[in-house]
């Protein structure tokens, strides 16, 4: 079982760890299951914000660098982040809560025979809704139990990539030859792909624009997007294939909740592959889950160091009773 399982997880740049913290909580009701460090920065706050369980598959991470400049959206990025609810009633119900809370959103539309519902956040960052009403195919995660959100129109986990390239032959032929995805449909200059299962959770939006300019990184952008492998010696397959297609590859890296590889795919893309565990309840238990800022066991012995240069965000919720509405 070496083959990719579809997608893992997406880790994005935002301009405050705190805002970013109320925005996925309180507006999007999906939760926060680890608050640790970049673990090559140890200065810069690293939130997993996903499924009820933190399953693989479910979550959206994000970085706060201290003095980032924003970000320009433009080709060559990773440009849209999905997420998935259980049908096409629940877009509904967003749509009213986006307007209720002053979240800028653009309809619901339709896109490869699904319902969607783009919008974004405070920082510009891009994402969108897409329903699983007719879906099959990778299945998806739980939502957060005891969120804000009432369960029948919660985020359930990640839905398709968005990338936007100027070189769209040389994507759709790395894709295809070397990570295995089919292009199973195209609507104007969008192509779907898919890996795996398919469905919601294993596909890839890849949009062909030679036309803008290139993108700059910063908050408001993705830094990388991760593809699930099913444990260590897939791994090791993928760090072995990537060096024969003759690609510059990280080789195995240890981040204690998962273990990864990563690899440059094209220019301003970078691509991780990650193990579907051990996961993120190894050091916290389920029901505070997030709360206490939790560092890998190298970084251990620094967190002393590490709590004076982060400064403490309160992320307790087990003492919250929402109402779901």
């Amino acid at each position: 079982m070496n083959g990719l399982k579809g997608i893992h997880h997406v880790t994005a740049i935002t301009s405050s760890a705190e805002k970013n913290y109320q925005f996925f909580t309180f507006v999007l009701g999906m939760r926060l299951v680890k608050k640790t460090v970049n673990q090559d920065d140890i200065q810069t706050y690293h939130l997993f914000f996903a499924d009820d369980k933190g399953s693989a598959g479910t979550d959206m991470t994000f970085f706060d660098f201290p003095g980032i400049p924003k970000g320009v959206h433009g080709t060559n990025e990773i440009s849209k982040t999905s997420f998935r609810v259980p049908s096409d009633a629940a877009l509904d119900y967003w749509v009213k809560r986006f307007d209720r809370m002053n979240v800028k959103h653009f309809g619901i539309k339709e896109m490869f025979g699904k319902k969607t519902l783009s919008f974004v956040d405070f920082d510009d960052q891009q994402y969108q809704l897409i329903s699983d009403e007719n879906n099959e195919g990778v299945p998806s995660g739980t939502p957060w139990q005891k969120g804000p959100i009432p369960l029948e129109y919660a985020i359930t986990g990640l839905g398709p990539i968005f990338v936007r390239v100027a070189n769209f032959d040389y994507f759709k032929e790395m894709l295809e030859k070397v990570m295995e995805f089919k292009e199973i449909a195209k609507e104007g200059s969008f192509h779907l792909f898919e890996v795996g299962e398919g469905g919601n959770g294993a596909q890839v939006v890849v949009e062909y624009n030679a036309v803008l300019p290139p993108s700059r990184q910063g908050f408001g952008t993705v830094h990388h997007a991760a593809f699930r492998v099913e444990d260590r010696s897939a791994l090791e397959h993928w760090i072995k294939r990537m060096e024969q297609f003759g690609f510059s590859t990280s080789g195995y890296v240890n981040r204690h909740f998962f273990e990864s590889l990563y690899a440059r795919v094209a220019p301003q893309i970078l691509f991780e592959f990650a193990t579907d565990g051990p996961g993120f309840m190894g050091d916290e238990p389920y029901e505070t889950l997030g709360e206490k800022l939790s560092l890998p066991p190298f970084l251990e012995p620094k967190r002393e160091q590490i709590e004076k240069l982060v400064r403490p965000i309160d992320t307790v919720r087990s003492t919250i009773e929402f109402t779901k509405e």
